[in-house]
């Protein structure tokens, strides 16, 4: 298996598009996501039951995670990118420890392909690109690239790049280097081992979904300072 191809089986699909198991368990996990907001929001109740109140605490709970960092009237403005950003990754995540997919060849965990995490830092600096010029206009967009002195212009620019391929970098990494250890553990203590690494991975998926996501919302208020 080289590195960045996570799983080593190419899936044609309809005989025109070749597809890896990983971008077909990304596609049905935004399915999924999207057919569950639109059921959760049209099921809304004055009394919510127990799947509303675990679904209003999650939200509040990341509300609240994404104030303390850019303050509460832009969480407010940018939640639904951040916590569709948040819920997507955790979700990818978590799809690698359910039994017959992190640890077999025709699926992995979306987040442990590099294609993926790209895609990832792609949509993020075009987020954060679309919202700093709607933050402060064009003017205000190319002059930050200026600041304080022109000649940091080549470094700002590489900085603005350099930013979601990190975050792409350190993702799939991640992921991808954790899948692969509890693989190697599971051949050679098929008892046992496997089993503490999957319940490690509940907290490491997390924490990965909120470094990214936290980064993310640093960059964007960096961004959107001028709004202050």
């Amino acid at each position: 298996m080289e590195m960045g191809e996570a799983s080593e089986v190419v899936i044609p699909l309809f005989g025109v598009l070749d597809v890896t198991g990983e971008v077909i368990l990304m596609w049905v996990i935004a399915l999924l996501l999207v057919l569950t907001s639109i059921f959760v929001t049209r099921h809304l109740k004055e009394r919510p039951g127990r799947f509303q109140n675990m679904v209003e605490t999650a939200v509040e709970s990341l509300d609240r995670f994404f104030t303390g960092i850019v303050g509460k009237k832009k969480a407010r403005k940018y939640f639904c990118f951040l916590g569709s950003l948040f819920i997507f990754i955790i979700v990818a995540n978590y799809s690698g420890l359910i039994p017959g997919v992190g640890m077999t060849k025709y699926f992995k965990a979306p987040t442990a392909s590099l294609s993926v995490t790209l895609g990832l830092g792609v949509v993020t600096f075009a987020f954060l690109q679309i919202a700093s010029i709607r933050a402060g206009g064009c003017k205000h967009y190319f002059k930050r690239f200026v600041t304080p002195i022109a000649v940091m212009l080549p470094l700002l620019v590489l900085d603005e790049f350099i930013k979601p391929a990190s975050l792409a970098l350190r993702l799939f990494g991640n992921v991808f280097g954790e899948e692969t250890v509890t693989e190697e553990l599971y051949g050679l203590l098929p008892i046992g081992a496997p089993v503490i690494m999957m319940a490690l991975s509940l907290l490491f998926c997390a924490i990965q979904a909120v470094v990214f996501t936290m980064l993310v919302s640093i960059y964007l208020e960096e961004a959107i300072e001028v709004e202050e």
